[in-house]
This record gives structure tokens, sequence and C-alpha cells, in this order.
């Protein structure tokens, strides 16, 4: 419901990857919403009193009636009562955060369908075109889409960086601004830009443009929608994938491990994505989208400076199964892409990228407005490294690269979560590509790197969060012990992360 940003799905990845994520998710939202919501004015105040919190008060949502529609213990009764107090979409639909989030940024069923429909439902009277006659339609929101997201955080590394303090600082970690909602009935937007503490400069963040329409297929309802984006994965609804992955938000003091795959964030705002989707019978979701290069900074990638521009047009796939069994909800999926990509420049021999990924999300409420989310995701990377092969960069031309993640949030109310978590890569040996080197480099030539990590949050209202964030790594970049080949120790990188998370 709120508008903030998430980010890296692992300790490598950078906080405006961060970012971004959390804001999509945040600021999804659902409210009273038939196939006509988007332009049906807000009810009165004395109408909205009196709604009865019942489940067949509720209408049917995007199309689908609620008897349709995947949701936790409860959820009918609180979308039923629940009228706005936050940010962005939440001001938009007249809902609290917490009609599409457990907590942030983890959408429920129908945040996911409110992400899915384009972010375009609005709880507000929209500002109309009085004469339909001149043939232009009209329908503004009559508040600017407008969001402020907030990070300030304190890191401790067990060992400190060589030529740093032990402890880190920032204030602001990031700071981000959010354009979102909706631009007419059937279209709505997620636009970031963020200022960055660890590297003081400010740009563009992820972003998603969708058109959304609905109709039926076999006597189901489904929906359809179109996506320009900036990030593969940010469009996603789930949050098992890369942009959208636990940990939500990490430290940009943690060294990275010395590889990845190309899904996990390599192209992040650096290219724009074209793509069509579908879900259809609340069952069954399908997306294609396709990607070209768009470097930020730069008009163009003819660039002599440009890193990881794509040669032709980089295909992106997804396709997921969720179901309700009884209370639990469960979703299982694959996504991938395959690029080609110049390591710098855009002329001469190119890296091949195939990426293959698995994914699966599991949710149960209990309690009084508790529940569990199990999320786990694996992705195979195959390399054909051409061009750092003529480059004598590699000593081969195949690599492999293997990423998976698995984490499980117990909320037990809406106040508080943990969350536990494993992470780990593993890939080829190859002492050339993965070179020793102070901090960040492989002594063994291996990528390995594994460990654990664990978060409480105290959300003192619904759009802000305290943190605390813990990492420990097992290995790091292929050992346990003098990884580096300048003596430090996989445990030199474990991580105390102290977070503020305010979005407003």
């Amino acid at each position: 419901m709120m508008l903030l940003a998430a980010g890296p799905a692992n300790p490598r990845r950078t906080v405006s990857g961060v970012a971004v994520a959390v804001a999509a998710l945040m600021v999804a939202t659902v409210i009273d919403a038939s196939p006509a919501a988007a332009s049906r004015p807000a009810r009165p105040a004395a109408a909205r009193e009196n709604t009865p919190s019942t489940p067949a008060a509720l209408p049917a949502v995007f199309g689908l009636t609620s008897r349709g529609v995947v949701m936790p213990a409860g959820m009918r009764e609180l979308i039923v009562a629940a009228r706005g107090r936050v940010p962005s979409f939440s001001r938009q639909t007249g809902l609290a955060c917490s009609a599409c989030h457990y907590q942030f940024p983890q959408l429920t069923p129908f945040g996911r369908l409110f992400k899915l429909n384009g972010y375009s439902v609005i709880g507000l009277k929209p500002i109309v075109e009085p004469n339909p006659k001149k043939g232009t339609p009209l329908s503004l929101l009559p508040i600017p889409p407008l969001s402020v997201m907030l990070v300030g955080a304190e890191s401790h590394l067990t060992q400190r960086r060589p030529g740093a303090q032990n402890d880190a600082t920032e204030f602001p970690q990031q700071l981000s601004v959010f354009l979102a909602g909706a631009l007419s009935p059937h279209i709505g937007s997620l636009i970031q830009a963020t200022y960055s503490g660890g590297s003081g400069t400010f740009g563009i963040d992820n972003s998603d443009l969708r058109y959304v329409t609905r109709a039926q297929i076999a006597a189901h309802d489904a929906v359809f929608g179109i996506t320009l984006h900036n990030n593969p994965t940010v469009q996603d609804p789930w949050n098992t994938t890369p942009a959208w992955g636990y940990p939500f938000i990490a430290s940009d003091v943690t060294p990275g491990s010395v590889a990845g795959t190309v899904i996990d964030g390599t192209l992040a705002e650096q290219v724009v994505g074209l793509g069509g989707y579908a879900l259809w019978n609340n069952l069954l979701y399908l997306e294609a989208t396709g990607y070209r290069t768009a470097l930020q900074p730069g008009a163009s990638p003819a660039d002599s400076t440009a890193a990881n521009a794509v040669h032709g047009v980089t295909p992106y796939w997804r396709a997921a199964l969720e179901h309700q069994f009884g209370p639990t909800y469960v979703m299982i999926g694959t996504y991938g892409l395959l690029a080609h990509l110049y390591p710098a420049g855009i002329t001469g021999s190119t890296n091949r990228f195939t990426d293959l990924a698995f994914d699966a999300q599991a949710e149960r409420p209990f309690g009084e407005g508790g529940v569990v989310i199990a999320r786990t995701t694996w992705i195979n990377e195959q390399q054909s490294l051409a061009a750092f092969l003529a480059a004598g960069e590699t000593s081969g031309l195949n690599r492999t690269v293997n990423t998976a993640r698995v984490n499980v949030t117990l909320e037990p109310t809406a106040r508080y979560a943990l969350t536990l978590g494993y992470f780990s890569t593993t890939g080829t040996r190859d002492s050339l590509l993965y070179a020793s080197g102070a901090l960040t480099g492989s002594r063994t030539g291996r990528p390995t790197t594994d460990g654990v990590s664990e978060e409480l949050d105290f959300n003192a209202w619904q759009n802000t969060r305290i943190g605390i964030q813990g990492v420990q790594f097992g290995q790091f970049n292929g050992a346990a012990a003098n990884y580096d080949g300048s003596g430090r120790q996989a445990t030199s990188n474990n991580t105390l992360y102290v977070f503020v998370w305010v979005a407003f």
C-alpha cells in the first residue's frame, strides 16, 4: 500500500535495487474493484460507515468474484472495513497498506491483483470530461501521485574493509521519490528516482508502466496486460524473483560475491523491456518480454564506456501456477532470459548468458492476523564467454553459475516480523575469471559463497519500520579461510545492519 522500494535479493546486490522492489509492492493496494470501479466515484463517508463487514459485502475484484479470489482469513472483512491512511497508491485507492501487504513489501493475493491490474484502481472521484461528445475522454486523479521513501542505516562488519572504518553510518542510505498511480482507467505507473548515499548520485530507479484489460476465456476471467519497465523481474508480482526477493533491504557495505547471474541485477536500470502478460482464472500466469539497451547515463549505447550493452533483443519468459489449498496459498513457477552482452562498447565478440530459474512461494495465515510465508528460488546460468576468452579473461569458453535462496518469514501480527534465510552461489572454477585480490577476489578461483541471514522488524506504523539484520558467511568466494589471498576470512564479512525505513 505504501510506496517504498525493494532491493537486493542477496547480500551482494545494491540497495538501489532494494529501493525499487519495495516501491511497487508497498504501493500495491486494492479497493472495491469491479471492472467499472476504476471510473466509479468513491462512496460518501456515511455509506462507508454503514458498510456491513461481511464477506458478501465485497463485490467482484478486478473482474473476479470474491469467491474466486485467493485471500487469507479475514481479508474480506479487512477490505470492507479499511479506508486509506498512507502514501501514493494508498491515497489513490483509499485503503490502508495492510489491505495488500502482510507487511511491506510482501504482497497478499489482493496486492498481486492490484499490481497485475496496472495500478489503475482508484477509490477517489476522478476528474472527468463532462461532455463525452467531444470524443476525448478524461480520467485524472484529483491528487498528485507522489510519495517519498527514506532509509537511514548503520552497518558493522566483523573486520573492517581495507582503508575504511569498521562501522558505516548512512543518512540517507537511500532517498527515493515515486510518481505512482492511475493515468487512466486502464493505465497505471510506478516510476522511482533515487539518491544513493553510497555513490552520492541521483538517478532513475525501478520503473514500470502498464496497460491492462480484462476478458473471459473458456468461461473464466482473465487479465491481460502490457508492461514497459527497466529491470528484469521488477514487473513480477511475487516475492521470489531477484527484484523483489528477500532481503528486501540490505547493507551496501557488505562485500559482494565475485560471481552472480545476469538476471540477478546486471541489467537493472540499464535496459528497457516491453512485454505482455496474462492471468487466467486466478490460476495460470504467463509473461513474455523483450529487452533492449537503455544505458543510464547516456543517450546512446554507442558510448565507448558502455558495459554489458545488449546485442539485439534479450527475451525473458515467466510462467507460474497459483492455487489455494484450504487456508494455504501455493505458487510454483519458472522464469529466465537469454542475453548476448558486449562486455565493453558495442562491437566485437559477445558473451552469452542463458538463465533458467525455478521458484515457489507458500503462505498460511494463523491466529488473529498472523501469517507464515516461505519462499525459494534457484537460478542456473549457462555462460558462453567468447568475448572474455578472446581477451584472455577466462580460461575456458563454457562456464556455469548457480544461485539459490530459501527464506521463511513469521509475522505473528502486522507489527512484528522475523525472517530466516539461506543463500548460496556456486560455479565453475576459473582462476582467470575469478582472480585473487584483496576483499573481493578468490584465492581458489571458485565463486562459492554461502551463508545465512536473519532479520527482526518492528513496524511502528504501517509505513515506518525499524529493523536489525544479521548476515553470516560460511564460505566467501571459494573458501572459509584466506579466501582472497590476502588473509581475509569469510567470517570477516559477517554484517550487523540496523536500519530505519520510512515511506510517506
